[in-house]
């Protein structure tokens, strides 16, 4: 690999995780790499280590919190409301005193989505198994969630099928439809309402997706800015 490609895939790894640091600083350890003074010289298979781990230690933050009890349910940033389509049901419902009935059913599509995050691990991972180094470059040259952007684009119809058994168990598991024919109940006694009855199966599918991914981008930021995330020896070694 010659100099100047050496040069230019150094000094993008390093802006990828600390951006907002001096830039004659990264700079200066770009060129210590290529000269050998500081370490090893990277290869374009480091370099690519290095973002696939990124992406690895974000999957699995975002799992295991959002794979947790409450880990959906509690999130102010991922709690999977009463569906829109149906938002007239649940005005409807709660105005006639039945809210319960309603937080129960919110609850459990909460609970279905933690419960199927918590089977997803394997797929994600397997999927950041497939970022070629040009994808790498592409990559650091974005923004502080570009390489979650990217893993996003590209598995999101698979993930969708991937997750749809897995879902449906889940909401079966969690009496997701039990709670939503209560609520579809109370609601056709109503005088004059038209019935609705939303795609549950996929809108937690959906909504479950977009709320691993959430923390996923969050993951990413932190790595970018704060050196104290860099965990592995590889990221410390290109990132540092």
């Amino acid at each position: 690999m010659n100099t100047i490609k050496t040069y230019l895939l150094v000094c993008l790894s390093l802006l990828f995780f600390d951006s907002y640091s001096q830039i004659g600083d990264l700079f200066k350890k770009a060129k210590k790499e290529l000269l050998g003074t500081d370490s090893k010289s990277l290869s374009d298979e480091d370099i690519a280590k290095g973002l696939k781990q990124a992406l690895e230690i974000g999957v699995k933050n975002a799992v295991d919190i959002a794979s947790a009890r409450d880990g959906f349910y509690k999130s102010d940033k991922i709690k999977i409301p009463f569906p829109p389509s149906a938002k007239t049901v649940e005005d409807a419902v709660r105005s006639v005193g039945m809210g319960e009935q309603v937080d129960k059913f919110v609850e459990s599509l909460n609970r279905a989505a933690e419960k199927a995050t918590a089977k997803s691990m394997e797929i994600l991972t397997d999927a950041v198994k497939d970022i070629t180094i040009e994808d790498g470059i592409k990559i650091v040259k974005g923004k502080d969630d570009e390489a979650t952007k990217y893993l996003k684009k590209n598995t999101q119809s698979d993930l969708k099928k991937s997750f749809a058994p897995i879902i449906k168990d889940a909401i079966n598991q969690v009496n997701v439809a039990k709670y939503w024919a209560d609520i579809a109940g109370i609601y056709n006694k109503i005088p004059f309402v038209s019935k609705i009855e939303p795609n549950l199966n996929e809108y937690v599918n959906k909504k479950t997706i977009d709320g691993i991914f959430i923390l996923v981008a969050e993951k990413e930021k932190d790595i970018r800015k704060n050196p104290e995330e860099r965990i592995t020896e590889l990221l410390k070694k290109i990132f540092g």
